[in-house]
């Protein structure tokens, strides 16, 4: 079952879901729209090691926003930080930037039912776009799950801005499993 427009602003003022800050014209039929944060990441070596932490630059998009570059992954983040211990959330780029050449959150759209945070944001263009901090990037649908909840204690709980890959913490604790 998804939520309905009506439903996701029920469930965000009465708790079963968090939306900060909430606004009332970003409610869609089936969605909330969500918008793109300040903060951008790009990694800074040629050869991305997934045993390791990699490095990055981070910089902010300024008034007259940031044209993204293809061939070039950047992490952004969603200026909502958005969460419930009820529903599965699922992050979409919106069709409108899609139509920009701008794929957002392809490879990870799924979120886990506790993790309350801001959303990093895969951003990789198609061609030469310019971005903006407040755009909204991104629409958010709400499910209903059946059987017992686990809840997110992962590694990026309370994520603020954007978070580079921690895939490195999973090695490091098999690696602690195996020994």
């Amino acid at each position: 079952m998804i939520l309905t427009g009506p439903e996701i602003t029920a469930a965000t003022q009465d708790g079963r879901l968090r939306i900060t800050p909430f606004a009332p014209d970003q409610v869609n039929p089936k969605r909330y729209n969500v918008r793109l944060g300040p903060t951008l990441l790009t990694y800074t070596s040629d050869v991305l090691d997934a045993h390791q932490p990699n490095p990055t630059t981070e910089f902010t998009i300024g008034h007259n926003g940031h044209v993204l570059q293809p061939g070039e992954l950047y992490l952004g983040h969603t200026l909502e930080e958005v969460g419930s211990d009820t529903y599965v959330p699922l992050l979409f780029g919106r069709s409108s930037v899609g139509r920009l050449g701008l794929f957002v959150e392809i490879t990870a759209p799924i979120g886990d039912i506790g993790f309350h945070g801001q959303w990093t944001l895969m951003l990789t263009p198609t061609r030469p776009l310019r971005v903006y901090a407040g755009m909204k990037i991104g629409q958010i649908m709400f499910f209903a799950s059946a059987g017992p909840i686990s809840p997110y204690a992962g590694k990026y709980q309370a994520a603020a801005g954007p978070q580079p890959s921690r895939y490195w913490r999973d090695v490091t604790r098999l690696r602690a499993v195996a020994s």
